[in-house]
């Protein structure tokens, strides 16, 4: 079952879509919440849609939600920090621990680039988090906007000149540099001590494979990476892409299914 639902947070309306397995009434069933990535939506590029029915057809349920910003939901990206995308994603984590179809004692997450970095901080903060999967996690970020750039391209002569940074389309703040410049990405995440699992492609040019590897040294022998051979950064051909997927389901079966 498919099925639409809204979040309510700080006055914005955060849009989902919630994926329910078949079966006897008033079951309550293990539950994935997905976070997209940075100027990305609840499609994903990846494919949050194919993974979702795949999880839903294996008695798992989830739900992928819009950040304020971003696809359906209210708001202006303009106004969006990876400060209130932590505070969104914890606020939709509670609402849903309260669904009647959700075991409140057997939720993951799952989180792509940015959206990775964001589940992993949430994961060490927001308790009860069963486990943990990371799609090419952006944890790069800190460091490339604290020196500057975003993909190669200055923020300051933007910022004079617009009083924003043309991010993709999307009119990018100072604020948010601000926000990521200063993310302490590894020392927030370590402190999750379920498992994690990190998927990540050694052909991806936007989030460097290099950053995601010290993820293992910040985590105390709870996480493993899986380094796909060929895999870009959005898993762009269908023998990544089925990879990709059927490792997460592997996963949070074996973590979320118990």
């Amino acid at each position: 079952m498919i099925r639409p639902h809204d979040f309510h947070h700080h006055g914005l309306t955060l849009r989902s879509t919630v994926h329910i397995p078949e079966g006897p009434a008033q079951t309550r069933w293990p539950t994935a919440v997905f976070v997209h990535g940075f100027t990305s939506n609840r499609l994903e590029l990846p494919d949050f849609v194919a993974m979702s029915r795949l999880l839903e057809r294996n008695g798992i349920a989830s739900v992928r939600f819009d950040l304020s910003g971003h696809g359906e939901s209210d708001g202006d990206f303009f106004d969006v920090t990876i400060t209130g995308e932590i505070a969104e994603t914890r606020a939709v984590l509670r609402a849903v621990r309260g669904f009647d179809f959700v075991d409140a004692e057997r939720i993951g997450l799952v989180g792509m680039s940015m959206g990775g970095v964001v589940a992993g901080i949430v994961a060490a903060e927001e308790p009860g988090i069963g486990a943990l999967c990371l799609w090419s996690p952006a944890a790069v970020a800190p460091s490339e906007v604290g020196g500057g750039h975003l993909k190669g391209r200055s923020f300051a002569a933007e910022f004079e000149e617009k009083g924003y940074f043309d991010a993709d389309g999307h009119r990018m703040s100072p604020a948010m540099v601000e926000d990521i410049a200063g993310l302490d990405v590894y020392g927030r995440s370590g402190a999750y001590f379920g498992p994690v699992h990190i998927l990540h492609g050694d052909k991806d040019d936007i989030a460097p494979l290099a950053y995601v590897r010290r993820y293992l040294d910040h985590y105390d022998g709870n996480a493993e990476l899986q380094v796909v051979e060929g895999a870009d950064h959005s898993w762009g051909s269908v023998p990544h892409r089925t990879t990709l997927h059927e490792s997460t389901l592997r996963f949070l079966r074996r973590h979320l299914r118990s």
